[in-house]
């Protein structure tokens, strides 16, 4: 792979049907679609799962629709289970990741005086509930340094670790970059000092493999709209039965419960306690497919066909002469961040839209311990999918170096 892109593949390895699953995604016909990080493109299959049971709903009513459906729901559970390397009882849905983060992080019985470490490539809907958790609670909020690859520091994380460690927040990929954070040696270091591991696999779900029995992490979130390519308002949680039954849980109903007597109830046994029993039954049947359709074409596949893509991108977007790519980390994956001297990179964005090319931006509000270290406002973020072909990551490398030449960026020494 050079940055003249004389690799002649269309596709790259991975996909073995581009053209199949290109006719199943009928968005990336009319656009250059690089924002598979934001909400990617549903497949055909899943539109057509919501579709038919918003219809169905119509015909007979919100009840009887997903009563119709009731044997598809009970086998989401083992679809996500496969899907993550866990059991179907240690599987729950949400309507976000955020949703499914906030429960399982209320879940944990903290006590005043609690750490939890973070890294620095925190997300800010987690930084913010922690921030908050500390002053309602007492627990203390301490930052881990990244190495000199950017990914969180696995040795500097072993010297804060202690007794008083109730929590370490790991994100397994940044929303604000692409590099792959070493998960398995992350959960290794904490669980020897006894402390619990919460997975941020929002970025991570879809466009890797991620499975519990492998990463040895206790909770994981995720959603169905990024790379798994689902519904919006969808998300999804995995607890280890044995973390289970040492959380308490608040957030509770009728769902995750029983009410047995007028003065007593009697919490569920799996991870369905801390799921609610109102949702969205056509997006949770869409997100099931979203799933289903990932194991069809399978993991591994899915996995090499992104990471080409991305590679290829980044190799071609750091030989434009005023064009800096920002990815870190010993591992990168299907993210990729640029910036373009002399252009704002939400002006990088908006004249990529004109030419129908989407892309989107990080700013450092989503990641403030971060992008400002690495004296950065925003990026622009790019994230291809298997479904993105090299003639169309080459006309938005073509469109960004006439950005860089008209912005009067000047050859790199």
């Amino acid at each position: 792979m050079t940055a003249s892109h004389e690799v002649p593949a269309p596709g790259g390895p991975g996909i073995a049907d581009l053209a199949a699953v290109r006719s199943d995604t009928p968005g990336c016909r009319d656009q250059v679609f690089l924002d598979s990080a934001g909400s990617s493109l549903p497949p055909a299959p899943v539109l057509t799962t919501v579709i038919e049971h918003l219809r169905r709903e119509s015909e007979v009513g919100g009840y009887r629709a997903a009563a119709e459906q009731q044997e598809v729901l009970e086998g989401g559970y083992g679809t996500f289970a496969e899907l993550l390397g866990c059991a179907p009882d240690e599987v729950a849905f949400t309507d976000s990741a955020t949703r499914s983060w906030l429960n399982l992080l209320d879940a944990v019985p903290f006590r005043e005086g609690d750490r939890v470490l973070v890294g620095e490539s925190e997300y800010a809907a987690n930084a913010v509930a922690l921030l908050r958790h500390a002053e309602r609670f007492g627990t203390r909020l301490e930052v881990v340094p990244s190495d000199g690859s950017g990914q969180l520091d696995v040795a500097a994380l072993r010297d804060r670790l202690d007794e008083r460690v109730r929590l370490v927040s790991a994100v397994h990929v940044p929303t604000q970059g692409g590099l792959v954070n070493p998960v398995r040696e992350i959960t290794r270091a904490a669980h020897e000092a006894g402390a619990l591991v919460l997975l941020d696999a929002c970025q991570s779900v879809g466009q890797l493999p991620v499975r519990m029995d492998e990463l040895g992490v206790d909770m994981l979130t995720g959603t169905g709209r990024k790379w798994l390519r689902g519904p919006r308002g969808t998300g999804f949680l995995a607890v280890r039965r044995s973390v289970l039954e040492h959380l308490a849980p608040r957030l509770i109903d009728h769902s995750g419960a029983s009410w047995v007597a007028e003065r007593a109830y009697r919490l569920r046994a799996d991870a369905r306690v801390l799921q609610l029993w109102e949702t969205g039954i056509a997006e949770r049947l869409g997100l099931i497919r979203a799933a289903e359709y990932l194991l069809e074409l399978g993991v591994a596949e899915v996995a090499t066909s992104v990471a080409w893509r991305a590679a290829y991108l980044r190799e071609a977007l750091a030989g434009i002469p005023g064009v800096r790519v920002h990815d870190l980390g010993e591992r990168t994956c299907g993210i990729v961040t640029f910036t373009v001297a002399g252009v704002d990179p939400g002006r990088v964005r908006d004249r990529l839209a004109e030419r129908d090319v989407t892309v989107t931006v990080s700013t450092a509000a989503s990641s403030r311990m971060d992008l400002p270290r690495r004296g950065l406002d925003a990026v622009v973020r790019a994230s291809p999918h298997y479904f993105v072909t090299a003639g169309e990551l080459d006309a938005c490398v073509a469109l960004v170096a006439d950005l860089a030449r008209m912005a009067g960026a000047s050859p790199r020494s």
